[in-house]
């Protein structure tokens, strides 16, 4: 039985058993539910091999026995090897690192970018770098809402980068807000300094860890990722990122960011339409499902007071401006069931 297995039986059966001789005194050897081949016989067995039982040859019964010396023999070993293997993390850490600051400082690897295949291999990386990271981490984060599992797993990761003192800034687009899951995240890591804004334009998933290295999309489908280490990329990847910063607008329930919010959904809804994108490409440059974007254009005809598509459009055009009653088309919250 392996390790893993002697656990889950402690926890389970085994506990059970041995709970019972403890506080029966013994096992009698004749005693009916320890048939030979049954589940309590082997867990039994299993707890004479820990040394939590011993069979008393006389007296023909199993007595417990106290568990330090299984500890002991045990835990303690265990303890001394995971002591062991911290030390030499730390030392391959140290000594790794001075190469990294080498790498870095030389620009990477002269081309100043490599490419990382997997999804498992990218959040690896980005693990990695934020866990390293000792300044400032940038992310744009586009397509609006973020799994909850995801912000779930990053959540203690992201907090203990903040405690150490690193700044953590993140861009989103105005879509997210209205996703509890990016929203409970975004609060949670506010009260420990991270800072939040929403953009209503579409942007590329980006970021840049300590204005170093900075991670961007290699395929469509964000399986394949690029790195860049070159100084220069990155400095230019950092000024895109700031001058999108500084029109987004501030992660809060603050009533007049939220009337502003709105206004910029409904612009960006109109231009998506005038520009003649399709349902599916205005969606996601959005940041929104096709539901919510088809419920967008719904509030836009009742606006216009028009039926259909076409009319919408010629209206629009020909409004260049929001109806003379200047009402506003809120942005309808979005469905808790969309993608991602």
């Amino acid at each position: 039985m392996t390790d893993r297995a002697r656990r889950e039986l402690l926890s389970g059966l085994g506990g059970e058993v041995y709970t019972a001789a403890v506080e029966h005194g013994w096992i009698e050897a004749d005693d009916p539910a320890y048939a030979p081949g049954s589940e309590h016989a082997v867990a039994r067995d299993e707890l004479v091999a820990l040394g939590l039982l011993q069979y008393d040859e006389v007296a023909r019964r199993w007595t417990p026995l106290d568990p330090t010396a299984t500890s002991d023999r045990i835990v303690v070993p265990l303890a001394q090897q995971g002591s062991q293997l911290l030390r030499e993390s730390a030392q391959w850490h140290e000594v790794l690192g001075r190469l990294q600051q080498t790498w870095r400082s030389s620009g990477g690897n002269h081309g100043g970018a490599m490419q990382i295949h997997s999804l498992d291999a990218i959040n690896e990386f980005i693990s990695a770098q934020v866990m390293r990271s000792t300044e400032e981490i940038l992310t744009a984060q586009p397509y609006g809402r973020r799994k909850a599992t995801t912000l779930a797993a990053v959540e203690d990761r992201d907090r203990a980068a903040l405690e150490r003192g690193v700044s953590m800034r993140t861009l989103y687009q105005h879509s997210a807000r209205q996703s509890p899951a990016t929203r409970e995240y975004v609060f949670e890591m506010a009260r420990f300094g991270a800072e939040t804004r929403t953009l209503d334009e579409f942007f590329k998933r980006l970021l840049v860890f300590d204005q170093q290295v900075a991670l961007i999309p290699g395929s469509a489908n964000n399986a394949v990722a690029v790195v860049v280490t070159d100084r220069s990329i990155v400095g230019y990847l950092v000024d895109i990122f700031e001058r999108a910063w500084e029109r987004a607008l501030p992660f809060t329930v603050d009533d007049q960011v939220n009337r502003t919010v709105a206004d910029d959904v409904r612009a960006m809804a109109l231009r998506m339409l005038v520009e003649g994108h399709s349902d599916a490409a205005s969606a996601k440059r959005m940041g929104v499902s096709p539901r919510t974007y088809a419920t967008y254009i719904s509030s836009l005809k009742q606006e216009y007071g028009v039926q259909t598509r076409f009319q919408l459009a010629w209206a629009i055009s020909r409004a260049g401006q929001r109806p003379a009653d200047d009402a506003a088309v809120p942005g309808p919250e979005l469905e808790r069931g969309a993608a991602d």
